[in-house]
């Protein structure tokens, strides 16, 4: 790590990359196992129910996650009310998106996903606790979420190993989703018990807090909407023209690519951005150009070597780790790894809109990703099926992240700043 990053910074990123790591060697090992034992129409119908409610998933958070953090590192002083005030409105929030769904699923007569819906939906009231992660990234305690998050994979691992041997549905490990953030919920509030940070101000809503909170996440709440539609529609598409065996060989591809090796440039992203938010409040912008040059050149480089290993490597795994039917993944495995390199530089460009507050560019470039991609969707889907959902991702992503860059003017020039060797 060069000097423009602390020792802390560099302490940061190799707890996050620590927990990925382990999580990819685990990963690897028991989840083909859960594709395996549920089959391709199984885990189809889990990964359909999933995408479903994370496209609304955006009103359960509100776009608070990010907005939080930066108002942490920004205000330490209000980091009370803040954290208070996020919790309430995500509670507010999930009672009301989960009235609603409760609602629908009455009046559709929904019994086949039924239980699915309510399992992965009460998954969202648990991660309401995540209001505490927030705060351990803003002042830099990634090694606590380490900790939680490997605790917390011990049991999930070992429940769902038990699920595996005794070939339990899919109803078991959407339970497991939830037990997963319900523990790690309660661990994080035994630690701020422990740590004596619990205490009356923890409680304080704020009205004003939650207008303003509210009213810088807008155009975050949009965005994230915007996002989850376009990383869905594929799925939609897949549904509509085949059925639920596709969605389930398109989700073991996504788990290859962005459960194991994208959240590896993403956790970087996140353990370096209080840094760079840090250096964005200096009247001298060096450093924090500085900064953005370095990460985009190193996850630029695993962008690259992600698409090259699953383009050398992708058959083996699937052969040796997944049973038969997931072979015809092949193909689309391999156009698919090659999206984290589009990914990364809109990661970083969508840290910079944050600290600059700037993120209705966010609206724009994923309202054109959506109309790119529901028209490659319906020319490639339906002849090509999966494969076609990976080509249609590739090309909306290269439009996303590295297309709007380009053709918008105020961005472009940015760009140049980022990935120029000369400040």
């Amino acid at each position: 790590m060069p000097s423009i990053f602390t020792k802390k910074d560099f302490i940061n990123t190799k707890w996050f990359i620590a927990e990925k790591g382990i999580l990819l060697i685990v990963g690897i090992f028991i989840v083909p196992k859960i594709f395996s034992t549920l089959g391709t129409s199984n885990i189809g119908d889990l990964k359909f129910v999933e995408s479903i409610l994370g496209m609304i998933s955006p009103i359960f958070f509100l776009g608070l996650g990010a907005i939080s953090i930066r108002e942490i590192i920004y205000k330490p002083k209000k980091t009370y009310t803040i954290l208070a005030t996020t919790f309430y409105l995500q509670l507010v929030s999930w009672a009301i998106i989960f009235s609603g769904l409760l609602l629908y699923l009455f009046l559709s007569n929904e019994t086949t996903l039924y239980w699915l819906y309510i399992t992965i939906a009460i998954s969202y009231l648990f991660r309401v606790g995540n209001v505490f992660e927030y705060y351990l990234q803003a002042v830099k305690w990634v090694k606590v979420i380490f900790y939680v998050k490997v605790i917390s994979l011990i049991f999930v691992v070992s429940i769902q190993y038990y699920g595996v041997i005794n070939n339990f549905d899919a109803i078991f490990f959407a339970k497991v989703i939830a037990f997963d953030f319900l523990i790690q919920g309660i661990m994080y509030l035994l630690f701020f018990y422990k740590m004596g940070l619990i205490n009356t101000r923890m409680f304080n809503y704020s009205p004003v807090m939650a207008k303003y909170l509210l009213k810088s996440s807008l155009p975050l709440i949009i965005s994230n909407l915007l996002i989850s539609f376009y990383i869905t529609i594929d799925e939609l598409f897949l549904r509509y023209y085949h059925d639920s065996d596709a969605i389930g060989i398109f989700a073991s591809v996504q788990f290859l690519v962005i459960v194991l090796t994208w959240n590896i440039g993403f956790s970087i992203i996140n353990a370096l951005y209080p840094s760079l938010a840090d250096s964005f409040l200096l009247e001298d912008k060096k450093e924090y150009y500085k900064k953005m040059i370095y990460i985009f050149k190193l996850l630029s480089s695993l962008g690259v070597a992600i698409g090259l290993f699953y383009t050398f490597f992708g058959d083996f795994i699937l052969s040796k780790f997944f049973s038969e039917s997931y072979s015809v993944a092949s193909i689309p495995l391999k156009v698919f790894s090659w999206a984290p390199l589009f990914i990364f530089t809109g990661m970083i460009f969508e840290k910079h809109l944050l600290n600059s507050k700037q993120l209705d560019k966010n609206v724009y470039r994923f309202l054109l990703g959506i109309i790119v991609n529901i028209i490659l969707c319906y020319f490639l889907i339906p002849t090509w099926s999966v494969t076609g959902a990976s080509i249609s991702v590739l090309i909306s992503h290269f439009v996303v992240n590295i297309g709007y860059i380009l053709v918008d003017k105020e961005s472009r020039n940015q760009l140049k700043i980022i990935v120029s060797p000369r400040i």
